[in-house]
C-alpha cells in the first residue's frame, strides 16, 4: 500500500504542477499530494532502516536426521570453514537414504554448532528470529515491500548421540575409499564377529542387571551397542589412513 502511495503521490503532484493553471487551486492540490508523497516515503524509510511497524518473532523447530554417509555408521560429518568453527557446515540426511543430502546454511546471519547428548536418536534443532509485521495494518501497509519474515538470526544445533564420530567431509571420503578396497573388505568381515561379539555382551551385561527386560529394551540396548562398536571401528580405521 505504501508503495502504491509514493508512487501515486509523485504520479499527482507531478500533474498539479505541470497542467492545473489556476494558481490557488494548484498550490492546495501540490501541497496535498506533496504530504502524500513525503509521508509515504518517510513511511517506507522508517521500515526499511527502523523496522517500523514490526516486531521480532522467534520459532524453534525440531527434526529428526539420519548420518549423511547413507549408511548405518554413527557418523556426524562437517565441511571446516575458516578456523573459529562458527561457519562450519554440517551435513546430515533427514531420510535414511536419500541422494544428495542436507546441509546447514553458511551465511552471516547463521551459526551452527554440535551438541554430545546422552540420547540414542539425532536431531537437528533450528532457533530462528524473524522480523515480522506488529498486525494486518502494517501488513497491508507494507505489502510487497519484501520485509515481512526477514531473518535476523538463525542457530543450528546438531544433537548426536555421544557415541558418534565427528567427520570432515574429507575424513569421510577416505573412509568410504577405504571401505571400498580389499583391505576395507577383511576389516569388515574381521568386524562382523568382533560386532556380535560385542553387542551380545552389551545385552547380557543389561540383562544382567535387569532381568525383566522387555523386547523392546533388549532391542534399543542391542541397536546402541551396535552404534558404538561402529564407531569404535571407524576410529581405529581413521588412525590407519591419517
Amino acid at each position: 500500500m505504501v508503495i502504491i502511495l509514493t508512487f501515486l503521490g509523485a504520479l499527482a503532484f507531478f500533474a498539479c504542477m505541470m497542467f492545473i493553471q489556476q494558481k490557488n487551486l494548484r498550490i492546495i492540490l501540490a501541497t496535498l499530494t506533496g504530504i502524500i508523497f513525503v509521508g509515504s516515503t518517510l513511511l517506507m524509510t522508517l521500515n526499511y532502516s527502523h523496522h517500523f511497524g514490526m516486531q521480532k518473532v522467534t520459532t524453534t523447530t525440531t527434526k529428526r536426521i539420519y548420518s549423511a554417509s547413507n549408511s548405518s555408521m554413527p557418523l556426524a560429518i562437517y565441511q571446516p570453514v575458516g578456523k573459529s568453527g562458527r561457519d562450519d557446515v554440517y551435513i546430515y540426511n533427514t531420510k535414511v537414504k536419500q541422494k544428495t543430502p542436507n546441509h546447514t546454511q553458511a551465511n552471516e546471519y547463521t551459526t551452527s554448532r554440535i551438541k554430545w547428548t546422552n540420547g540414542s536418536t539425532p536431531q537437528l534443532v533450528t532457533t530462528e528470529t524473524r522480523w515480522q509485521y506488529r498486525n494486518d495494518f502494517y501488513k497491508v501497509l507494507y505489502a510487497w515491500s519484501g520485509m515481512d519474515n526477514t531473518l535476523v538470526k538463525r542457530t543450528n544445533v546438531l544433537e548426536y548421540p555421544r557415541m558418534y564420530v565427528k567427520l570432515t567431509t574429507g575424513q569421510a571420503t577416505k573412509l568410504a575409499t577405504v571401505a571400498k578396497s580389499a583391505t576395507g573388505a577383511k576389516l569388515q568381515a574381521q568386524a562382523v564377529e568382533q560386532g556380535r561379539a560385542f553387542v551380545t555382551s552389551k545385552v547380557q551385561a543389561a540383562m544382567a542387571k535387569n532381568p525383566n527386560m522387555t523386547a523392546k529394551q533388549i532391542q534399543e540396548v542391542s541397536a546402541q551397542a551396535e552404534q558404538e562398536f561402529q564407531a569404535q571401528s571407524v576410529k581405529q580405521i581413521l588412525k590407519q589412513v591419517k
